[in-house]
């Protein structure tokens, strides 16, 4: 017995290791030649600030790609990339991003943006674009929000919700969640927005259509210089984005996020994120919530 629209596949489970030769280890030396020039490429490609102790990090996630296309250096693998490789690059991209995430993740948060959703006056749908969605934990939080507070699967609500990580967008827009990972969501909550899986499906539960039809995902760099976006929005949900990125960058994607925030918008930023440089963009007027500065 199958829940309805259930994948046959449960997302979430990590592909199976790579192989070489018959070997799921091979040792590829990343010297530290190598390991800058991978530093300043995701740096450039990705805005992401490495430090120099995660030489470790680096070699365990790019080893697999240098056995997917059975290099036998980093250095092949670096002029794969600097030859402007599209799929190598998102390959590399999605390798070395971080994406730690959970449903209603940094709570406090949810509770002013119903709020704010409660006090805007509205002729339009209402809107939220969430920056780094991940593999859509976020987005879906937001999605319940919304929802409860209109008391309406119809709620007024649009979410856009990005990453740079295609693999990630790839499992976010399925929804499709291992029970344990909802285990911090009420019984209210499972049964009123998520259907449990059945059979081959057990342990697993998917959000409902209803949450799925108030996002719409998509790949989004925010480094890029044209983000294709005609929109403002109501609030902005960029939470532990900034902590990858250096000064100089933060303020370069604050100054771009500040131009698509509504006037009487919300800004909100990870907790372990402060914008002290950014004091012309952005004003503090909560627990790590922030308005525009006027």
């Amino acid at each position: 017995m199958k829940m309805t629209g259930m994948a046959a596949a449960p997302a979430g489970k990590p592909p199976a290791p790579a192989k070489w030769d018959g070997k799921e280890t091979v040792l590829f030396p990343l010297k530290d030649e190598e390991f800058g020039r991978l530093r300043e490429l995701i740096h450039s490609i990705a805005g992401i600030s490495l430090s120099p102790n995660k030489k470790d990090l680096v070699y365990s996630r790019l080893a697999r790609r240098l056995r997917t296309r059975r290099l036998s250096s980093f250095t092949d693998y670096i002029g794969i990339l600097e030859s402007g490789n599209s799929l190598e690059r998102e390959a590399f991209i999605n390798a070395l991003t971080t994406n730690m995430t959970s449903f209603f993740r940094e709570a406090h948060h949810f509770p002013i943006l119903a709020r704010h959703l409660g006090s805007i006056k509205f002729n339009r749908p209402i809107t939220i674009w969430t920056c780094a969605s991940s593999t859509g934990e976020e987005p879906y939080s937001l999605a319940i929000t919304a929802i409860e507070q209109f008391n309406s699967f119809n709620a007024p609500v649009r979410i856009l919700a990005t990453d740079i990580d295609t693999n990630v967008l790839k499992r976010a827009r399925k929804g499709i969640y291992p029970l344990e990972q909802l285990q911090m969501l009420s019984s209210k909550r499972m049964k009123r927005f998520f259907l449990r899986g059945k059979g081959e499906n057990d342990g697993f539960a998917k959000v409902k259509p209803e949450l799925q039809q108030m996002i719409t995902f998509r790949q989004l760099n925010l480094l890029s210089t044209d983000w294709g976006l005609s929109e403002r929005f109501d609030a902005i949900f960029c939470r532990n984005v900034m902590i990858y990125f250096d000064k100089m960058t933060q303020q370069r994607v604050l100054t771009n996020l500040a131009r698509y925030l509504n006037p009487h918008g919300l800004f909100f930023a990870g907790h372990a994120e402060s914008f002290h440089h950014a004091t012309d963009l952005f004003r503090l007027c909560g627990k790590t919530v922030y308005a525009l500065r006027s």
